[in-house]
């Protein structure tokens, strides 16, 4: 606990700026997640199949790295769900901020388990151009079923 409070005052300005706003975008993700139906979420997220482009500017690619990984770093922590559905909308809303817009993909694959336990798994992930910035651990074995991004007019 000690050497993470010493990382954590030794991190320039700018990321401790970042690792707040995502712990306020999780935990706004989270409360959105107990409270709203998934037809609202789906709405936010932009439009069924659609995916933002694939290619990026450098400068893009970065800031959604650099938001992936803020929202990775504090899932983990947090006390309550942080897991890939929550980190997803977490940065969605933070590059969207930005000005940014990214694919989130939705996911499943035969689950592991037995009798009552889940019979599939399910995973999300957010895409910025060409690069996974949350949810990318694994997410090639996942067989997307849907994305969404907004279109661009």
């Amino acid at each position: 606990m000690w050497n993470e409070w010493k990382r954590l005052r030794d991190l320039p300005r700018a990321r401790k700026a970042l690792l707040a706003e995502a712990l306020a975008a999780l935990a706004l993700a989270r409360l959105a997640m107990a409270c709203l139906p998934f037809r609202r979420i789906a709405a936010w997220l932009g439009t069924p199949g659609a995916e933002s482009p694939a290619e990026a500017s450098p400068s893009e690619t970065r800031m959604g790295e650099e938001i992936g990984w803020a929202v990775g770093v504090l899932g983990r922590r947090v006390p309550w769900d942080g897991r890939c559905l929550a980190q997803a909308l977490a940065a969605t809303a933070m590059l969207r901020r930005r000005g940014l817009e990214g694919t989130v993909s939705f996911g499943a694959r035969p689950g592991l388990g037995t009798g009552q336990e889940s019979a599939f798994d399910a995973h999300a992930w957010l895409r910025v151009g060409s690069s996974v910035v949350t949810g990318g651990a694994g997410h090639q074995t996942f067989q997307v079923f849907t994305t969404f991004a907004r279109r661009r007019t």
